[in-house]
C-alpha cells in the first residue's frame, strides 16, 4: 500500500468511528401503537343538548390515539431529530445548492414591523414592506440584467410557470398563434418540459451529445426540423450553467439564431449560484428566466415551504409579467395591478409572494455587498471543481476532459459497476458514514450520475471529510471488498428497504 493509500485509509477508519456512535438514536412507533392514557393531552367535557347542525350523522369512535401531552412531545421531537439539514452536516445535493442560511437574516424576518404585518392593509400602512420589496427588485434587475422584475411567484416551479406564461401572453398579444414549440436539452430539469406543455406547447428535445451543453449545430437541427424559417418555435428552455455542470459556451450565438426566428430565450435560474457577480444572463440574451432564492439567496429551502421564485424579463417582456409588481410613484410605493398594466397575463397567485423570503434574501444580499456576493460564486465554483480534481481518478468524471465545471462536478458509477457496485449502493454507502448523499440519476443524459454541489457554505475540512470516505470507497471496491456497499446502511433507523417490492406493493395505510 502506497503512503497515500495509508493516510487515506487512516481516514477512513477515523471517519467511521466517528460516525459509529448509536448512543440515544431513538427508535419511534406510530402514535397509535403507544400504549394508551388514561388522561388524554386534552380533556373536554362533553356537550349536552347539542342538535348537530351539519346535516349528516354524528361521527362514531374515530379511533385517534388516547395519548398524554408527553407522549405526544416526544413522540414528536424524536421525529425531528431524524431529518437531516444543512445544520446538521454537508449536503452536496447537485442543482439544489443547500447552502447555510445566515441567522441574521432570520433576526430580520422576524422583526415586528416584518413579521406581524398583513397582505391586505392599506398601502400606506406598509411603506416600509413595499419599500424593501422595490429594493430587492432593484437588485435582482442589476445582477440579472433584466429590468422587468416580479417577487409574485411562490417557488422555483411556480417562477419557471410564470416566466413560460409571460412568454405565452406575448405572442398572443402579438398575435403570434401559430408559435406553439419550445425548444429543451434533453439534460433538463423534469419541471421545463412539464412547464410548456402546462401552457400549451410542444416539445422538441434539443441533445447535448458527448458534450454535455447544447452546440450550434444541434440547436440549428432542433430550430430548423419543421420549417426553413423556425416560425412555429416560441421559444426555447435553457438552463445556464447546465445541470451537468456546464457553462453553455456557445449560448450568445444560440440565443441569437432562437431571436432571429422570433422565440423567447426562458433560462431555468436553478444554478445562477454559479453567475452572480460574475456574469448577467441578460447579457447572453436571456429574455426571462427565475430565481430560486433558496438556491441563491440563502432562504429556507425545502420543509413545504414557503419558497419564493421571482421572475426577471427584458424591458420587452415586462409588461406581460404577472401582477402585483411594486413601483415607486415620488417618495412613495404602490402594488401595480391589472387596472394599472393590462397587458399582464394576470394573478398567479393570491398577493404579492412570499413576503419572509424577501426579507431574508436582501439580508443576505445587502450584508454581502456586490463583492461578497460575487464571492460567493467564485468558492462555489471553486469548491466544485476541487472535489472533482480530487475524485477524477477514482470515479469515471465525463466531462473532466472539456476543462472545469461550475458549481457542481459530476461523476458517475462506470468504474465501481464493474465491480458489481452502483451509485445507489454509493449512496447509501454515504448515509451509514454520515453524508448525505450528493443528487444521483440526474441528469438523465448519463447513467449511473452522481451530481456533487459543495457550495460557497463548506469549508475545505468538511469537504476534505467527503473526499476521503468517497476515496475510500473506490478503493475498497478497487480492491474487492464489495459485498458490505449492498447492505447499507447499518446504523439508521431504517436499513435497504427491498425497492422493487415497495413500488410494486405500497403499504399506505397502517391498520
Amino acid at each position: 500500500m502506497s503512503a497515500e493509500a495509508k493516510v487515506i485509509d487512516m481516514a477512513y477508519k477515523i471517519q467511521q468511528a466517528e460516525d459509529g456512535n448509536r448512543g440515544l438514536h431513538y427508535e419511534e412507533n406510530l402514535l397509535w401503537e403507544k400504549e394508551y392514557s388514561d388522561e388524554p393531552g386534552v380533556d373536554l367535557p362533553e356537550p349536552a343538548g347539542l342538535a348537530s347542525r351539519t346535516g349528516v350523522e354524528v361521527r362514531g369512535e374515530i379511533g385517534l390515539p388516547n395519548v398524554s401531552e408527553p407522549q405526544v412531545l416526544r413522540h414528536f421531537v424524536r421525529m425531528s431529530t431524524w431529518n437531516y439539514s444543512i445544520d446538521h452536516g454537508f449536503f452536496p445535493l447537485g442543482s439544489c445548492t443547500m447552502k447555510h442560511n445566515p441567522r441574521l437574516n432570520e433576526k430580520m424576518a422576524r422583526l415586528p414591523g416584518h413579521a406581524h404585518i398583513h397582505p391586505a392593509q392599506p398601502e400606506s400602512t406598509v411603506q416600509g414592506a413595499l419599500k424593501l420589496m422595490y429594493e430587492l427588485q432593484s437588485w435582482l434587475s442589476e445582477m440579472t440584467g433584466l429590468p422587468g422584475v416580479c417577487l409574485t411567484p411562490a417557488a422555483g416551479a411556480h417562477g419557471e410557470l410564470a416566466g413560460m406564461m409571460t412568454i405565452a401572453r406575448a405572442h398572443e398579444q402579438k398575435g403570434n398563434t401559430h408559435k406553439k414549440v419550445v425548444l429543451i436539452p434533453d439534460s433538463a430539469h423534469g419541471t421545463n418540459p412539464a412547464t410548456a406543455v402546462m401552457c400549451g406547447f410542444k416539445v422538441r428535445n434539443v441533445p447535448t451529445g458527448d458534450t454535455g451543453c447544447v452546440t450550434v449545430e444541434a440547436f440549428k437541427e432542433a430550430l430548423y426540423a419543421e420549417s426553413e424559417d423556425a416560425a412555429e418555435v416560441a421559444g426555447m428552455m435553457v438552463t445556464n450553467p447546465n445541470t451537468c455542470g456546464l457553462f453553455e459556451k456557445d449560448i450568445v450565438e444560440i440565443a441569437d439564431l432562437l431571436h432571429k426566428a422570433g422565440g423567447y430565450f426562458y433560462c431555468d435560474g436553478a444554478n445562477f449560484n454559479a453567475l452572480v457577480g460574475k456574469v448577467r444572463p441578460g447579457d447572453f440574451g436571456v429574455d426571462v428566466m427565475h430565481i430560486n432564492l433558496h438556491k441563491t439567496f440563502s432562504t429556507p429551502h425545502g420543509g413545504g415551504g414557503p419558497g419564493s421564485g421571482p421572475i426577471c424579463t427584458s424591458a420587452e417582456l415586462a409588461p406581460y409579467v404577472p401582477v402585483p409588481t411594486v413601483v415607486k410613484k415620488g417618495d412613495s410605493y404602490a402594488l401595480e395591478w391589472e387596472e394599472d398594466r393590462p397587458e399582464t397575463f394576470g394573478r398567479l397567485k393570491g398577493f404579492q409572494g412570499q413576503f419572509g423570503m424577501f426579507v431574508r434574501a436582501l439580508a443576505y444580499m445587502m450584508s454581502h455587498g456586490a463583492d461578497g456576493l460575487r464571492q460567493v460564486s467564485e468558492d462555489a465554483v471553486l469548491g466544485a471543481n476541487y472535489v472533482l480534481s480530487q475524485l477524477k481518478d477514482d470515479y469515471h468524471a465525463p466531462y473532466a476532459a472539456n476543462g472545469p465545471c461550475m458549481h457542481e462536478a459530476l461523476l458517475t458509477d462506470k468504474k465501481q459497476k464493474e465491480a458489481g457496485v452502483t451509485t445507489l449502493d454509493i449512496a447509501k454507502a454515504l448515509t451509514e458514514y454520515g453524508f448525505h448523499p450528493m443528487t444521483v440519476y440526474f441528469p438523465l443524459v448519463l447513467p449511473g450520475t452522481m451530481l456533487i454541489e459543495p457550495t460557497e457554505t463548506e469549508s475545505k475540512d468538511s469537504i476534505d471529510r467527503f473526499i476521503t470516505v468517497m476515496k475510500g470507497f473506490a478503493a475498497d471496491i478497487k480492491a474487492g471488498d464489495t459485498e458490505k456497499f449492498h447492505a447499507f446502511p447499518l446504523s439508521t433507523p431504517r436499513r435497504r428497504l427491498d425497492e422493487v417490492k415497495a413500488a410494486r406493493n405500497p403499504v399506505l395505510r397502517w391498520a
